[in-house]
Formats: structure tokens, sequence, C-alpha cells
């Protein structure tokens, strides 16, 4: 099945007939590392779903700081939502952690379909609540759990990927830490893991 279609399918199955005009639209596209995929401050009217490779969704503070707020990897669709539905620049960026392969469609193509095939409206949905709960949990672990917490419970997440193919650095700034304070976390933990055994 088609690696954009076998997403879909985890919350509507589409027709031959329903999957063909999402298909004839998609475009293959190849980011270089460090190559962006929306730019913060700019207009974004394109929806990917990362095919291989990785990403990060930023923002960078007005005193040049760069904050790392999300991470996609393989069968991850990614966009700049807010910017693709309301036309206004982008408020984060999204950039290429590795070599990235990404297929693309326009917004303006999925919301045509939304209004002619009701099985895309029920996926619109679907999508709107998986996201919204994504966001939510994330919202929750930034402003209710200590930064050991969150690194913990990163631990203890499926969310392996992060810990396996991202930059400290990054993962520091995920978790809202410096990297100094991330390694004396690790360090800590570490440490605590030894007494234990």
């Amino acid at each position: 099945m088609h690696p954009l279609r076998a997403y879909i399918h985890r919350f509507v199955a589409l027709t031959d007939a329903e999957w063909a005009p999402l298909s004839a639209g998609l475009q293959v596209r190849h980011l270089a590392r460090r190559e962006l995929f929306v730019t913060q401050g700019q207009p974004s009217s394109t929806i990917a779903l990362l095919v291989a490779g990785a990403c990060r969704l930023f923002y960078t503070r007005p005193d040049g700081e760069e904050k790392t707020t999300y991470f996609f990897f393989e069968n991850h669709l990614m966009a700049s939502y807010q910017s693709c539905l309301t036309g206004q620049p982008s408020a984060f960026g999204i950039e290429a952690l590795a070599p990235t392969e990404v297929l693309v469609f326009p917004y303006a193509l999925l919301a045509a379909l939304y209004d002619e095939w009701p099985v895309y409206e029920r996926f619109g949905r679907l999508l709107a609540e998986y996201h919204l709960l994504g966001t939510d949990a994330r919202l929750a672990e930034l402003l209710l759990l200590s930064p050991e917490q969150r690194y913990r419970a990163l631990l203890s997440s499926h969310k392996t990927k992060i810990l396996e193919r991202v930059p400290q650095h990054y993962i520091a700034s995920y978790l809202g830490v410096t990297p100094v304070s991330l390694s004396r976390i690790r360090a800590r933990l570490l440490e605590d893991d030894g007494r234990i055994s």
C-alpha cells in the first residue's frame, strides 16, 4: 500500500476512487540536512508525509535562542497547520535533522477533498482530534512535570527514536533544559540506577 494511503488507513479506509485525486497531487521532495521545510515567519501551505529521515519543529525567540518543540520521523504527517488554515506566517519552522524524503501535497487539495468526499472530512476530523490529544499531552508535560520527570517520561515512552536519532542539544531543548542540565539529570539517574542494582 502507498505510504500516505497506509497512513490515512489508520483513520479511515479509502476506495481507489477516493484515493485517486489525492494520489494525483503528490510530489516527492528531498531535504538536505539542516534544510527548512517550513520557515518561521513565512506562510506555508504544504503538508508532508515523512517517508525517510527526521525533522524537528522549532522556533527562534527574539533574543535569537532556538527552542525545539517536537520531532518527526517516518510515517509522521507534518505541516504548519496554523499557517495552512489561516494563510498567516508560520509561528514555527520545520528543519531536516538528516537527509529526508517527504511526500508533499497542498493543503488546498485536502480542503477541496473535504468538500467532495465525506470520507476525507471524517479523516480531517479524526486527524485533528489525534493532533489535539498529542498537543494537550505535550503541554501537560511541559507545565506539570519537572525537567527530570520529563526526561524519565521520555525514557519510558514509545518515543525511543528521539533518544536514538536526535542530537543531545536538541533533546535538551525539547525537554526545556540546557545541555549541561540534561547531562546532570542523566548522571543522577545513572547514579540512582547504580544504587538500586
